[in-house]
């Protein structure tokens, strides 16, 4: 029987949503319990880290890991939306290197960001990307985030040796924006920005080269972001006339390349390690014998003795990932404020 839980990296495609993607994993696992640990914007391409079957409980963790992305930037223009899909609401001179040097390293460490207001987070039970297609005015506060490191890997000038487009490696702690980071690296220095292309390389100690499809991924350049922008441009209007003529539905047939991601989907699924235990915050502690292994797996009261550590030294407040004796995982137990201990979960293929 295929094994439905586990950790699929999947190098998503620029164009479909973070959810469309997910389809292949459905498909390629038979099931519907699937759960990324943080989305990519549809113009954007690179790592989505899928939890699935009964993994979707450690989506919630994964989602706090720290990130690498590659970003290409515009000057001279700022849209509504920070990225090249938006209205553009702000133009301003381009600005020279030294400017963006010293802007990107303004920006480098720990601040207080503002959130895009074309985002997923919600203001009084709202999305904030819902109010502000409204029309409506709302505020999102600051937060603090940490840009461990921005190193700038191709530049763009005209004429004049002005900037008109950079490539940024970026390493960023959770919660990060890079849109916003596009906009306030240009009006750092003097000038307006907004983003034209986003790669997501990494995501904790997952990387893209270990993803399903990367080898579907073209090289990410300056170059290639602009020629992918104008067509996603043209892609976004042929898609918003097909709504308004109301196509009829086709079934869906896959082809080859579809067909052959879904076999690459199966043979690199996943499943949690010890180093991606301790990434999540987790206590580990080891089952020492098949029988503990059956014990935990059937639901059975949870007692030292299974274990290669007492029970009693785990802290209080604390969750604990269970492995077996070959260090495959489990599940997990928690210790909660009185020092009692429950089962959180048993994993299930």
């Amino acid at each position: 029987m295929m094994n439905t839980s586990g950790i699929v990296l999947f190098a998503k495609k620029p164009g479909p949503t973070s959810f469309t993607s997910l389809h292949s994993i459905k498909k390629a696992l038979g099931t519907t319990k699937v759960g990324h640990t943080g989305t990519l914007d549809s113009f954007a391409q690179g790592l989505l880290v899928v939890c699935t079957g009964s993994l979707t409980r450690l989506a919630g963790n994964i989602i706090e890991f720290d990130k690498e992305y590659q970003a290409v930037f515009e000057f001279g223009k700022e849209t509504d939306t920070l990225e090249y899909t938006g209205q553009i609401i702000k133009e301003a001179p381009l600005p020279y290197e030294e400017s963006l040097i010293a802007a990107i390293k303004k920006y480098t460490g720990n601040f207080m960001q503002k959130p895009p207001l074309f985002s997923s987070i919600h203001i009084d039970g709202q999305r904030a990307s819902n109010i502000a297609r409204s029309g409506l005015d709302a505020e999102i506060p600051a937060r603090p985030v940490c840009v461990y490191k921005a190193e700038i890997k191709e530049l763009r000038k005209n004429d004049e040796n002005k900037i008109t487009h950079v490539l940024i490696n970026f390493s960023v702690s959770k919660g990060t924006y890079i849109r916003s980071l596009a906009r306030d690296i240009g009006q750092a220095c003097g000038s307006s920005a907004y983003l034209i292309g986003l790669y997501r390389t990494r995501v904790g100690h997952f990387k893209i080269e270990d993803a399903a499809g990367f080898n579907r991924l073209p090289e990410f350049t300056i170059d290639w972001a602009l020629k992918e922008m104008e067509e996603q441009k043209i892609l976004i209007k042929k898609a918003n006339e097909q709504r308004v003529l109301k196509k009829e539905k086709q079934k869906y047939v896959p082809d080859q390349a579809e067909l052959d991601l879904q076999e690459e989907i199966r043979q690199k699924i996943c499943q949690v390690d010890k180093d991606t235990a301790s990434l999540c915050g987790f206590e580990i502690i080891n089952l020492i014998s098949n029988v503990g292994k059956s014990d935990f797996e059937n639901g059975r009261p949870l007692k030292s003795k299974l274990f290669d550590k007492d029970l009693h030294t785990l802290p209080n407040n604390s969750i604990t990932a269970v492995f077996t004796k070959d260090d495959d995982f489990a599940g997990l137990i928690d210790k909660d404020e009185n020092g009692r201990v429950h089962y959180r979960f048993v994993k299930k293929d």
